[in-house]
């Protein structure tokens, strides 16, 4: 059996070199280092090839823009359920889970919660349809998920305060319908840790 990898010794992307350049930008814009410093720290930014090499970059600027990648779906991990229905009840989804690709949320007369803080996802893209009959849907997400809601309410509230763009991670699309009941969706308040600084979420 293999060695479990370590974080930085994955390779970086596109992306991540992208949004490290920018943080680099903007800390040139701020003052915070020399134009000098700036054409150093971009020219290794675009020779790195690992989370490894990219992390001293930004090191010692207040804003970390480089976290680790976001949890990927190790082989012989499970899917999570792609349906979570709540009748007359309840249904929570929380803690480390892998979100499908598509996830339906159903509550009637009842409740369903689905935690996103900790979760993992089978891929990039994800879509979450929320049905809320006489009933109500509470939906976390993580800081760094790109989220959009597009979901209405009919004589209910389909709430989708934590739209907009996040920090490299997948994009999560919401929608579904609002009868009676509610949908919310809210984006968490990141962990904050010693010395102040962020935690994973």
């Amino acid at each position: 059996m293999a060695a479990p990898q370590e974080p930085d010794d994955i390779r970086a992307s596109d992306q991540d070199r992208h949004r490290v350049a920018e943080q680099l930008h903007a800390a040139a814009a701020d003052g915070r280092i020399t134009l000098d410093e700036l054409g150093e720290r971009l020219g290794t930014l675009y020779s790195a090839r690992t989370y490894g090499e990219l992390a001293p970059l930004t090191r010692d600027l207040p804003v970390e823009v480089v976290g680790r990648p976001v949890p990927e779906v190790a082989p012989g991990d499970a899917e999570g359920p792609s349906v979570s229905v709540a009748v007359l009840s309840g249904c929570d989804r929380t803690g480390q889970w892998v979100v499908p690709p598509r996830h339906t949320a159903v509550a009637v007369l009842g409740g369903v919660r689905l935690d996103l803080r900790h979760a993992r996802f089978s891929g990039r893209d994800t879509t979450i349809t929320a049905v809320a009959i006489l009933g109500g849907i509470e939906i976390t997400v993580p800081d760094h998920l790109d989220v959009v809601v597009d979901g209405f309410g009919l004589l209910g509230g389909f709430a989708g305060h934590s739209t907009g763009s996040g920090s490299g991670g997948p994009r999560v699309r919401i929608t579904g319908l609002a009868l009676l009941g509610g949908v919310d969706v809210k984006r968490a308040t990141p962990e904050i840790g010693p010395g102040g600084k962020e935690l994973p979420s």
